[in-house]
């Protein structure tokens, strides 16, 4: 990773298997995640390939979602369906809320 950079912000996920994860890079002050989004941090491993983490923004903290220690070189492929699974998680848990918000609203409570 680039000096400076505490991670990279996913962006976006793609549904297919083979697909891109799109990140944009998150500077060392960055404040914490938003609700519902995932960071990712890798470096070379010791032992061969490179370690990577992920965390998940929650609506006080950060959260260390998953590791992946001494990854391929295609480390994207390794980490791309648990990044997916939580990405659609989260966007469920956010439109869900949502719903229940409005229902409160129209129901007066």
């Amino acid at each position: 990773m680039p000096d400076g950079v505490r991670g990279a912000l996913v962006r976006r996920v793609s549904a297919r298997p083979d697909g891109p994860l799109d990140v944009t890079w998150l500077a060392v002050g960055t404040p914490r995640l938003p609700l519902g989004r995932i960071r990712l941090h890798w470096e070379p491993s010791s032992l061969a390939g490179w370690d990577v983490t992920a965390h998940l923004g929650l609506a006080t903290t950060e959260v260390h979602l998953a590791s992946w220690p001494a990854a391929p070189d295609d480390w994207p492929r390794l980490v791309r369906p648990t990044v997916h699974e939580v990405s659609g998680l989260c966007t469920a848990l956010a439109l869900a809320t949502d719903a229940l918000d409005l229902s409160n609203r129209l129901a007066g409570v």
